[in-house]
């Protein structure tokens, strides 16, 4: 320590020194700081005084200047005696004489400053008397130990043998007379005083009798407490405390028992304040550590008794030995020593001194004094006095009389509550000390929790003050703490209470499930841990849980659910966890359980919610099998059991809708398999792809069809449970937030969560977080009334725009709403004008319509960019998404087949002998009334679906503009309509297809059906492989209903003529916009349509076992789905279905060990198209084939460049319509493809050596574009053939459709074919050139008076203008063959006429470089598909322009002729060489897939790169023929292609001759085409290449 008085202080002392130590003491003395304060003067004073002793200082300067100091304090003298007695030790210590000496002259100058007494105090005897202050140390030293021992150890005994008997007899009597009358204790007191002076009594013994006779008389308090507490003014304060405690030491034998009267005494005297508890609390045994112990004691047996309950005891033997200690150790715990502090604190809470009593309980263990039942009842008591008058206010139930309970005759006792906020004081306070063993008491259990809902009832009324509202919440807070730590834990201990635990329930409903939830968590999880009691309570009922679990069956659930019902009504939280817990590992247990739970209490059930949630929020439980591709079985269980528990019972549903809404918020769609099952099961709404055709019928029926006939499950009874689902849905605002979630979700799904997921996994999430869209937006719809739905819904850009939700989805959630607005709109009209004329109500629903979709058609604008609104009207868009089934047909079969099973029903009601007659009648109303339902129902819709069709015939008009090309409109149509809603649900699916055909059958303007059809049937790859496995299903059904009406069609000629004959959706000439009505001959014919119908299944073959072959998981599922779907439809052609039989055997084989679901699904669709064998015919019957006729010719023409696949190309063309290109009808394709033929014929003999030596140099990718051609020409030019040259026709037509679509079995008559094919070729020729020259010949004669354009004619007519239309054919072969060089894959010579002018072809062009660029980009439609459409475009503007100008003279021609020879040649030397890099590559490629790949993948490979057929394949067509013969096929390849380039020359040259008559027009064109040509045959090979390397990719 440092210091106070510097050295120079006392050196400098008189000068400054002395000033110095004033101040420095003053300003001690007055440092607000008293303890500082204190120990710095007590130091300055010992160093000022220790420089004395020293010698630095003389002792009169000290003294001066401490006489000066003194009176800064009132105790500095007593601080100056400290000093000295420190020092007086210190010195007497010292051997130095002369500092001791120094020292007693320092005191004898201070003797003046402290007092004589307080020295005599604090100094040594020996010092005292050195100093004078007594005579001698050894004398006064005898005499203070006197003085001490009387003080201390001398008794104040009176003389036993002066006490006199008669004395205490006259106390007793005093003290026993009747108090009733006006004896006072005062007068009794002035008695008693007498007596112990007469009789020379003891007054410690007189206490001691007053407090015996006061435990005999405990009800004259008022007597006794006034008469001790005036008798202890004699005593000293200390007798009181030390007699009651001699009186409890008495006591305190093992077996001696204090009486309560003692107890009582104590406590009164305690609430008196005579004595301090204090003072009485160390008289009292056990001991504070004896308790502890006992404490901690009592929780490790807890424990130990815990672990040997979840033991897994194997021997009966031990099990018996336990139990026998277990009962002997009870026995001896039985009797408890007596524990006095406990008796005391019982004693104090029934007088009611609660103040006192909790001072005892704080120095004990937390409710370990409660946890003696004696105390609890008494404290338990104390709380029923302290709140009887606000329950007899506020609580008591209507009717109820209750008890009253009388207050304490103890004014000192706590006050009773008169309102809420008087509880707060002392009662929740009591409450909490009380704790778990509430449950001693379940009245006054009741009585808490009635003031709960009383206190509840008035928090949640408004209109109370700001202050109020302050000090309610404070209590409601109060009150959520008591229910935490004393009302839940209080319930576990109580023996099965239902009506307690409905009590509480009464309280809980008023608060908000958080609230809830959040005290169950806490009961479920801390609870049990605090208290040792509840440890042991925990464990018994998870081994009665157990016990019970292992014996629950179906068959014993009503004895097993009331034992469950008995458990759950006090330890719900442990007893469902388990159960839950065993569902999650065996989930045939969900039944049994579900049906065992009906005799729980409310509050049991909105546990079991928390529960559930609990268990689903699981963070340690993987949602993922190990395998990362399913869910866990554990997450399907608890859904199936939430989704069954929660129809069943009134549980309240809104913490599990917020539980997935917030899972959802956080990008987690795996519990959307909640909400799934809970829709499922209390709305009755399934979402499955298994549906049969049946009830995806009956689903487009109303909502009593539906639920006869569209569903699975009779769910029968769901009004309740659905209306349950929709309030917890409104009141919680969470139907809007969910449907946008999980629309958001969707994508959300791929992008987000999907990340490291398994392809497979992410598939599946996606289809359930659809599958919940669809299954909640349909219950919305059918559940919400119109008012909700619409008050809840957005508008539709609103949805779109704003909270991002997909297109499709929000029409899905807008449509219910459109819908409800229209038939209200339309009631509105009826009622306000009374027409009943079906022309008059049509009119208003029109109007109706109009008012509410009016601003749909505004709002829908701003979901695509403009240009879209271009071809299809916001009109046309809004109302495809808008409608429904339902709207479109009437299930006619669907109700008629309810109707019938339910006569059947009442039927069999009728004959049912055994059945009561009051039920007979009641089920046979019930059918009766369902019939009626269903008929009147019936009837509704068909008045609706007549309503419609008027709408959409009025409407149609407006609905395409194509304002750009027809194309275009079909693709926004397919892209934007119903690609997306097609894949949405099994009904949109079906809708899509009938809305097809319903804008056909209105003749909707602009509106190509064949275009349309023909772009969905065409390349299905794309959309195939992008769909999830529902998406696949879904699709699969829309195919199998576009097929349907197709098949329709194709089946018999009447119905094709009925419903597409005259159909602007036919036409295959399409004219320019606004011109749509087409003369008979620019509609296709039937035979023709059933060439087309014929290539859409040799596509679909195509793309299907395209995707087989690719290996890849997705494709491969998914392309068996779909082939299952369309199962009814497709294959119908012979050889096309055995080609797809053996691809999906090859699948069986090789997915057997590798992937089981693929390999089940490919042997169910395996075994299904077997039974479907013996409906397949082969492909003659399914379209016009001729039988074969031996003739040298057509072999030939087979293997020239023009024979290759024709059946199936020109039907490609027929349908590949781009817009502006456009289609003749069959019967001129017919003559034009005659005239083909002759040019072939020609251009094969007039260049054979050409074919030897430019083999090598021709380009594969003109072989392809050239086979194309003809290919396309191929079907009609057969017919012409046959009628015109006979021998041409036959057997080329046979071989040709073969050479490009029999399947394998056929491998062995097409080699044999291909080696007749190669004998005859020379002679073959030889004929050729010979009907080529002919036709030269009768070409020139005739070609002035040809006439362009040609109707129709039937085949008689054909006959007999055989020689004209051929040379109109050649014509318009050779023109088309000019153009086809051009173009990549150009359609049937001639085939086309266009109605695009001439200053409209550069744009086309234009466009449809854009096109190619967009093709690869478009997984929808087949990049080959637009290519080929966008080159017919051009071309066929030159035939339509052509044809309408008359041929020229015979000498123009010539000159015409010879320039474009040249011309034609230079194109084609370049062309070769461009193509002979390309060629080889090709080569190296087909010789490499040769040895890898199977032929028919080579083959796919060139069909896709846009080569529909090509010489190769027309002769070793089957996808297996042999490699070997491949090569062959090569070689000749080679050299057709030469022949093939050499005859174009020559076809070009011709079709110049026939077409300069067009003047500048066709000049105009012939450069065009030159541009063209050159274009393509870059961009063809580029494409090729790009096809080819994605191929190898795949």
């Amino acid at each position: 320590m440092a210091a106070l008085l510097p050295a120079e202080w006392i050196k400098n002392w008189e000068k400054g020194g002395k000033s110095e130590f004033v101040q420095l003491c003053r300003a001690l003395s007055e440092n607000k700081n008293h303890d500082v304060g204190f120990r710095d003067i007590q130091q300055a004073l010992y160093e000022l005084a220790y420089h004395v002793v020293r010698g630095n200082l003389k002792h009169d300067q000290a003294s001066n200047v401490l006489g000066d100091v003194i009176e800064f304090r009132e105790d500095m003298p007593s601080i100056l005696a400290d000093v000295f007695c420190i020092l007086d030790i210190e010195t007497s210590c010292l051997e130095e004489k002369n500092k001791r000496d120094h020292f007693t002259q320092l005191v004898l100058a201070c003797l003046y400053l402290v007092s004589d007494t307080v020295l005599k105090e604090r100094l040594d005897p020996e010092t005292l008397e050195s100093l004078g202050l007594i005579k001698q140390s050894q004398q006064f030293n005898q005499k203070s130990v006197k003085i001490k021992t009387k003080l201390f150890y001398k008794q104040q005994k009176f003389n036993l043998l002066r006490e006199e008997n008669e004395g205490y007899a006259k106390l007793i009597a005093e003290l026993g007379q009747d108090l009733s009358g006006n004896i006072t204790s005062d007068l009794i007191l002035e008695n008693i005083k007498s007596l112990i002076g007469c009789f020379n009594l003891d007054p410690n013994r007189v206490l001691d009798i007053i407090l015996e006779v006061y435990e005999c008389r405990p009800e004259y308090d008022d007597f006794f407490v006034p008469l001790i507490e005036s008798y202890m003014y004699m005593c000293e304060p200390q007798t009181l405390c030390h007699i009651l405690g001699f009186k409890f030491k008495f006591y305190q034998d093992p077996s001696g028992e204090t009486p309560s009267s003692l107890y009582r005494v104590a406590a009164v005297l305690l609430q008196h304040n005579l004595i301090d508890l204090e003072d009485l609390y160390v008289h009292l045994l056990p001991g504070d550590n004896a308790i502890i112990e006992e404490h901690k004691r009592e929780i490790v047996e807890a424990k130990q008794i815990v672990r040997k309950l979840t033991m897994v005891v194997l021997s009966s033997e031990k099990t018996e030995e336990k139990e026998k200690e277990k009962e002997k150790e009870e026995e001896k715990t039985e009797k408890p020593p007596d524990n006095q502090k406990l008796g005391l604190l019982e004693a104090l809470l029934k007088i009611g001194d609660w103040q006192h009593a909790q001072s005892i309980m704080d120095q004990m263990p937390p409710f370990y004094s409660t946890s003696h039942r004696a105390i609890a009842v008494a404290l338990c008591q104390l709380v029923h006095v302290t709140v009887e008058p606000l329950y007899r206010r506020v609580g008591v139930p209507k009717g109820a009389k209750g008890s009253p309970i009388s207050s304490l005759p103890n004014k000192r006792a706590p006050k009773q509550a008169e309102s809420f906020e008087e509880l707060k004081k002392e009662v929740f306070n009591m409450l909490c000390y009380l704790g778990p063993h509430l449950s001693h008491d379940p009245i006054l259990f009741a009585k808490v929790v009635r003031l709960g809902k009383a206190f509840m009832k008035e928090f949640q009324s408004d209109g109370s003050k700001q202050e109020d509202k302050e000090k309610m919440e404070t209590l409601f807070s109060c009150l959520l703490s008591i229910t935490d730590q004393v009302l839940l834990p209080s319930l576990s201990l109580m023996d099965c209470n239902a009506c307690m635990s409905e009590e509480l329930w009464g309280m809980f409903k008023t608060f908000p499930y958080q609230y809830r939830y959040r005290l169950y968590g806490q009961w479920k999880n801390e609870t049990y841990n605090s208290h040792p009691l509840l440890v042991k309570v925990k464990a018994q009922t998870i081994d009665r849980a157990k016990y019970i679990m292992k014996r629950l069956t179906k068959e014993n659930v009503k004895p097993s659910g009331r034992q469950i019902g008995k458990l759950s009504h006090s330890n719900p939280t442990i007893l469902f966890d388990y159960i839950l817990s065993q569902i999650q590992k065996y989930d045939n247990l969900i039944t049994p359980v579900v049906d065992s739970l009906k005799y729980l209490t409310s509050l049991n059930y909105d546990v079991l919610a928390y529960c559930i949630i609990e268990a689903l929020a699981n963070p340690e439980k993987e949602r993922m099998k190990h395998d990362d591709t399913t869910i866990s079985s554990w997450l399907q269980s608890l859904a199936s059991f939430c989704g069954a528990v929660f129809r069943k019972y009134p549980i309240e549903l809104a913490g599990l809708l917020q539980y997935v809404a917030n899972q959802l918020k956080a990008g987690k769609s795996f519990d959307l398999l909640i909400l799934k099952e809970v829709v499922q099961k209390m709305a009755g709404i399934e979402i499955t792809e298994e549906m049969t055709m049946e009830q995806l019928e009956a689903m487009t029926g109303g909502e009593q069809l539906k639920a006869e006939g569209g569903y699975f499950g009779q769910i029968r009874n769901t009004k309740k449970s659905s209306q349950r689902l929709k309030d917890a849905l409104l009141d919680h605002d969470l139907a809007l937030p969910l449907c946008l979630l999980m629309a958001q979700q969707r994508n959300g799904v791929v992008f987000q969560e999907g990340g490291e997921k398994h392809l497979k996994l992410v598939g599946k999430l996606y289809d359930q977080c659809h599958d919940t869209l669809v299954q909640f937006g349909g219950f919305l719809a059918s559940n919400l009334s119109t008012e909700d739905y619409i008050k809840r819904v957005p508008s539709i850009d609103v949805l779109c725009n704003e909270f991002h939700t997909p297109h499709d989805a929000a029409f899905f959630l807008s449509r219910p709403m459109y819908a409800h607005h229209i038939s209200s709109k339309y009631d509105e009209l009826k009622k306000a004008e009374k027409g009943n004329k079906q022309q008059h109500k049509v009119h208003k629903y029109i109007t109706s319509c109009e008012l509410v979709m009016a601003p749909v058609h505004e709002a829908v604008i701003s979901l695509h960019l403009p240009k879209v609104w271009d071809d299809i009207s916001p009109q046309f868009y809004a109302t495809f998404w808008s409608l429904t089934m339902y709207d479109l047909a009437v299930p006619h079969s669907s109700y008629d087949r309810e109707v019938n099973k339910l006569k059947v029903q009442m039927k069999a009601i009728d004959d049912n002998q055994e059945m009561p007659p009051n039920k007979k009648k009641k089920e046979k109303e019930r059918c009766t009334a369902l019939q009626d339902k269903l008929l009147e129902e019936e009837k509704k819709q068909l008045e609706h679906v007549q309503r419609v069709l008027q709408r959409l015939k009025l409407e149609k008009d407006n609905w395409l503009l194509a304002k750009s090309t027809k194309n275009e409109t079909i693709t926004k149509f397919l892209q934007l309509c119903i690609f997306p809603r097609c894949i949405f649900s099994a009904i949109d699916a079906v809708y899509c297809a009938h809305f097809v055909e319903l804008v056909h059958q209105q003749k909707t303007p602009n509106f190509s059906t064949l275009l349309c059809y023909d772009r969905v049937f065409s390349d299905i790859i794309y959309t195939v492989a992008s769909c999830t496995e529902n998406e696949a299903s879904r699709y699969g059904r829309f195919l199998c209903c576009m097929l349907e009406t197709v098949t329709r069609w194709h089946s018999d000629r009447v119905i094709y003529e009925k419903e597409c004959g005259n159909y602007p959706g036919f036409l295959t000439i399409l004219r320019a916009t606004g011109f749509d009505g087409g003369n008979k001959a620019d509609q296709l014919d039937y035979e023709n349509f059933r060439h087309v119908v014929h290539k859409w299944h040799y596509k679909l073959t195509k793309a299907s076992v395209h995707c087989l072959e690719t290996g890849e998981y997705t494709h491969i599922r998914n392309i068996l789905i779909v082939l299952t779907k369309i199962l009814p439809w497709y294959p119908k052609v012979l050889n096309l279905g055995q080609a797809l039989e053996r691809r999906v055997h090859k699948i069986c084989q090789e997915e057997k060990e590798k992937r089981p679901d693929l390999y089940a699904l490919a042997m169910g669709y395996s075994g299904q198209l077997k039974s479907r064998k013996p409906f397949m015919i082969p492909e003659n019957e399914f379209h016009h084939k001729d039988p074969p006729a031996r003739n040298a010719v057509p072999a030939t023409v087979q293997n020239g460049p023009g024979g290759a696949g024709m059946p199936t190309s020109l039907t490609i063309n027929t349908v590949r319509l781009e817009e502006g290109t456009a289609e003749e009808t069959a019967d001129k394709l017919k003559e034009k493809s005659q005239g083909v033929v002759k040019v072939i014929n020609k251009t094969v003999n007039a260049t054979p050596k050409v074919t030897t030596s430019n083999g090598n140099s021709a380009s594969n990718s003109k072989i392809i574009k050239e086979k194309d051609d003809k290919e396309k020409s191929g079907k009609e030019k057969d017919k012409e053939k046959k009628d015109k040259t006979p021998a041409a026709t036959p057997e080329m037509k046979a071989l040709g459709k073969d050479g490009k679509e029999k399947p394998k079995e056929e491998r062995a008559n097409k080699d044999e074919k291909a080696r007749e094919i190669k004998e005859k070729t020379p002679k073959s020729d030889k004929e050729k050139e010979k009907v080529k020259k002919e036709e030269k010949a009768s070409k020139e004669e005739k070609s002035k008076t040809v006439v362009t354009i040609i109707e129709s004619k039937s085949s008689a007519e054909k006959e007999r203008e055989k020689e004209p239309s051929r040379e109109r054919d050649l014509a318009k072969e050779m023109k088309s063959k000019e153009n086809a060089k051009g173009g990549e894959k150009v359609p049937v010579a001639g085939s086309l006429k266009s109605p695009v002018p001439r200053s409209e072809t550069s744009e086309s062009e234009r466009e449809q470089k854009r096109r190619k660029v967009d093709t690869h980009s478009s997984p929808s439609h087949s990049s080959t598909v637009k290519d080929n459409l966008n080159e017919l475009k051009d071309s066929s503007a030159k035939h339509y322009i052509n044809h309408t100008t008359p041929t020229l003279s015979k000498s123009k021609e010539r000159e015409v002729e010879k320039k474009d020879l040249d011309k034609s040649r230079e194109r084609s030397r370049e062309r070769e060489k461009k193509d002979e890099k390309d060629r080889k590559e090709r080569k190296r490629d087909h010789s490499n897939s040769d040895r890898e790949v199977p032929q028919d993948s080579t083959k796919r490979r060139k069909e896709e790169n846009g080569t529909t057929g090509s010489s190769k394949h027309s002769k070793s067509e089957s996808p297996s023929d042999s490699p070997r013969l491949n090569e062959k096929e090569k070689e000749k390849n080679k050299s057709k292609s030469s022949g093939k380039e050499k005859g174009d020359s020559i076809k070009a040259e011709k079709m110049e001759k026939s077409s300069s008559g067009s003047k500048k027009e066709s000049r105009h064109d012939k450069e065009k085409a030159e541009k063209k040509e050159k274009r393509d045959s870059t961009g063809g090979k580029e494409e090729k290449k790009h096809h080819k390397s994605s191929d190898k990719h795949r």
